[in-house]
């Protein structure tokens, strides 16, 4: 299958630079795939298209202030973009920078123009196109909390008043480089509401790491390597999710970051099984989903991991057709964009 057939071009006004105030007032697509019907609606309607014993399954990853700064030995800058930890100091990281070669010493600032902190970090490998794995001298999560930057998306060019924007209001983990921005539509109110009808809630942890940030390059999608991801779903929500599905409830993922934690988890006999640990399922058209009836997500970058996820889901066909409406409309698109429900 070839990349180039999940390519489309947006029109640059309608890549959403600032979030929707209140939360819940962004446009919602619901999109119905056994009648092809598309209609348009606003996100604190979506309890009008559940049904009481749904269950909705959320990522609950909270986003670090990814974003370091430091100095080589010869004084030029660098940016680190922390990624995924793999011990308890180590961490793979994104670095800007020329010559960060293995074995360099990096001294850490406590801003992008700031002091030297004491804190280093050691270049310990070396991958393609900016991957370092970093050994640092301090423990880096409080390291980042106290000096680092809450990374942005590329294409959003207007600073974020207030950090918590970029949060679910249900965060909890922290881990992750960028936000599981399905969730970002929630409020508590409509939780309250989800609640009253019946609608329950589950929670489980993706770190959001490189493939977020990097398109599918490859010619053919089956050539596109995924980078592991550390997720996990406790024993007890796989429980919550088998009895549901026993009971003929919908499981409904929010967004493509719990997806992927569900299909991990999900075996042959489509039960879903307490899971920790690294994932790199890739998820393209052909896959057979295992746990996941129904999917809200947002509008996604073209040549994405995350539009083939959902094209899996949907249908190539349906799915394109949803986002030529979606232009149309004038939907807001990406991470501050507005979303769709694939029922």
């Amino acid at each position: 299958m070839k990349t180039a057939e999940f390519d489309y071009t947006l029109p640059p006004e309608l890549i959403a630079q600032t979030p929707i105030e209140p939360r819940d007032g962004s446009r919602l697509m619901v999109v119905e795939r056994s009648s092809g019907s598309i209609s348009h609606h606003h996100f604190h309607d979506l309890p009008e298209f559940l049904r009481p014993g749904d269950l909705l399954v959320h990522n609950e990853s909270r986003v670090i202030p990814a974003r370091l700064f430091g100095r080589k030995p010869t004084g030029g800058k660098v940016e680190i973009l922390l990624l995924r930890q793999r011990a308890a100091d180590t961490w793979e990281t994104l670095v800007g920078g020329k010559r960060v070669r293995v074995g360099l010493r990096l001294r850490l600032l406590d801003g992008p123009a700031g002091q030297l902190t004491g804190a280093e970090a050691e270049v310990i490998e070396a991958g393609e196109r900016g991957m370092r794995v970093l050994a640092f001298n301090r423990p880096v999560l409080p390291l980042a909390e106290q000096m680092g930057v809450t990374p942005l998306p590329p294409y959003i060019h207007t600073p974020l008043a207030n950090t918590e924007r970029y949060q679910t209001v249900y965060a909890h983990a922290p881990g992750s480089a960028a936000a599981p921005t399905a969730g970002l539509h929630f409020t508590p109110a409509l939780f309250r509401r989800l609640r009253e009808m019946g609608v329950q809630s589950a929670f489980v942890t993706l770190h959001i790491g490189l493939d977020t940030f990097r398109p599918v390059n490859e010619e053919r999608i089956e050539e596109h390597h995924m980078h592991t991801e550390y997720c996990s779903l406790t024993p007890d929500v796989a429980r919550e999710i088998n009895l549901a599905k026993s009971e003929g409830r919908r499981i409904v993922a929010v967004g493509t970051t719990s997806v992927r934690v569900l299909e991990s988890a999900a075996d042959e006999s489509r039960t879903v099984q307490p899971f920790e640990g690294p994932t790199d399922l890739f998820i393209y058209p052909g896959y057979e989903y295992r746990a996941v009836d129904a999917l809200i997500t947002n509008f996604h970058l073209p040549r994405s991991t995350l539009l083939l996820l959902v094209a899996a889901f949907a249908g190539k066909e349906l799915l394109d057709r949803a986002y030529a409406e979606a232009i149309r409309e004038q939907y807001r698109f990406y991470s501050f964009g507005d979303a769709m429900l694939i029922l």
